[in-house]
């Protein structure tokens, strides 16, 4: 590992054939506690085990470390690059920022020292395909297409804008609800004026892959959902503590927080004071200090970040998905459903993934119909742990690393 100017350049000199493939992404993937970095770090292992060439060059996020000892392994099989930068906004910046008509939000994604490294990158070495991991790396395309022939993937984890809209249509606040709805019709601008440009677009949905076509897309467009490695997921239900509740997510994502609030404003009572006779977990990246205030010694548990998100899953048993906006698949309800848990979601935090209620999850839309859930659940073990197999199931059939990836692979062959 060589570090030099805020990078990270970690490298082999013996390469497998196959396409010469560059990811670029707007957060390293390491260490692997959230949903994009599971998703980007399952795309590069399986690549690279079907023998193709992967570089990665991430911008690396100050609230971010660059690579952890588990990635050891897999960054000896790739280039990667990880460039330091500090995205936080100052009150001055967000003020000023009313009065353009930029997002700030993929702006602050922007640095010129990033870009100077990608251009030298790009001379260097000549791509098949480059991907594009998301909305806010999408400041560096035309940089991309004056120094590279290579053919440009997008790949949507969600419809950005439509992630903000929701979160506005949440808000009672009036000037809360304006300045989202601001935030929403700026990103939107963004999104579809940039939707045309690159080569080939993928979605993680059928949701997101209608939006996509009303917009006026006119490039190739695939539909390829999460995938996962499931040797990794092992559920022991000899170490799981039925009842449980739990919530694992990244708490700066705001739809997860909002979701969650949610849940404690409607469901704490009941938890700490009342029927739902169950202990409750919060744990996940970036939890807000005030998150204190719902723990109670023996019922409500805030953990923060685990060491071991997946030991964590398999010791509860029943997983809560209570989100209110948001977009794309989420990557924790297929590894909840990997490790044979029991879970409880929103309509629309299931999006996209083919579950069926009652049979390998419980949908519910609202307050009632998430305390009859909960109600349910935890006092019938038996339908927890149906419930948990059939979605192992379900999960096994559709969300394989190991039959997407070529999917994928396939797409680029189409297009290059």
């Amino acid at each position: 590992m060589i570090k030099l100017n805020g990078i990270n350049t970690f490298g082999i000199t013996n390469y497998l054939p196959g396409l010469r493939i560059l990811i670029l992404t707007h957060r390293t993937p390491f260490p692997q506690n959230g949903g994009y970095p599971i998703v980007v770090g399952n795309t590069i292992k399986g690549l690279v085990a079907l023998g193709h060439q992967v570089s990665l060059i991430s911008l690396n996020v100050n609230k971010y470390p660059s690579a952890t000892p588990e990635s050891d392994e897999l960054l000896e099989k790739i280039n990667y690059i990880a460039y330091n930068i500090d995205t936080r906004i100052t009150m001055i910046e967000a003020v000023s920022n009313l009065f353009t008509h930029n997002s700030y939000n993929i702006d602050k994604y922007y640095n010129a020292g990033f870009e100077k490294l990608l251009l030298k990158n790009l001379q260097e070495n000549e791509y098949d395909v480059i991907q594009l991991e998301g909305i806010f790396v999408g400041p560096y395309l035309g940089t991309i297409r004056k120094a590279s022939k290579a053919k440009v993937i997008f790949r949507a984890h969600n419809i950005e804008h439509q992630v903000w809209q929701k979160l506005a249509q949440q808000k009672s606040d009036p000037l809360k609800k304006w300045y989202l709805q601001l935030l929403a019709r700026r990103i939107k601008n963004y999104e579809l004026e940039l939707l045309n440009k690159f080569d080939g677009i993928v979605v993680f949905t059928e949701q997101d892959k209608g939006s996509v076509i009303s917009f006026g897309n006119k490039v190739p467009l695939k539909v390829l959902p999460i995938g996962i490695d499931l040797s990794l997921y092992k559920p022991d239900h000899s170490k799981t503590d039925f009842p449980s509740l739990f919530f694992l997510g990244s708490l700066d994502w705001l739809p997860n927080r909002e979701g969650i609030e949610w849940f404690m404003d409607n469901f704490h009572k009941d938890l700490t004071d009342g029927p739902l006779k169950a202990k409750f977990y919060v744990a996940g990246h970036n939890i807000p200090e005030q998150f204190d205030d719902y723990e109670v010694l023996g019922k409500v548990f805030i953990h923060g970040e685990v060491d071991d998100a997946l030991e964590f899953v398999n010791s509860k048993s029943i997983m809560i998905v209570p989100l209110l906006s948001g977009g794309g698949m989420r990557v924790k309800i297929v590894e909840g459903m990997a490790m044979e848990k029991c879970i409880i979601s929103t309509s629309l935090g299931a999006e996209g993934i083919n579950v069926e209620n009652g049979k390998n999850i419980i949908i519910a839309n609202n307050v009632d119909e998430f305390y009859k859930a909960v109600k349910k659940c935890i006092t019938d073990e038996h339908y927890c742990l149906e419930i948990g197999r059939n979605a192992r199931k379900l999960v096994e059939q559709q969300h394989n690393i190991n039959t997407i990836i070529p999917q994928l692979t396939d797409f680029y062959q189409s297009i290059v």
